[in-house]
């Protein structure tokens, strides 16, 4: 079985840590930056791709952590 992706989502108590199509959070944090650096430990685990989101819900940045045989020739990361 694969490992699924994380995403960094808004949350009503601050931001969350989710595993793709899980229903409950791993974990809440008040912060962004927070949930970021949880959800970048996860996925350097893991092997995953970490996908963060803005407040009103767009995709920010995503950071794959995986064997990636093409990875993308942007700088963010």
């Amino acid at each position: 079985m694969s490992k699924k992706n994380v995403w960094i989502v808004p949350h009503k108590d601050g931001w969350a840590v989710k595993r793709e199509k899980a229903e409950r959070s791993t974990v809440v944090t008040p912060t962004k930056e927070q949930a970021v650096k949880i959800g970048n430990k996860i996925g350097e685990k893991d092997g995953v791709t970490v996908i963060v989101q803005k407040k009103n819900g767009e995709i920010q940045s995503n950071d794959s952590h995986g064997n990636d045989p093409n990875p993308p020739k942007d700088k963010e990361h």
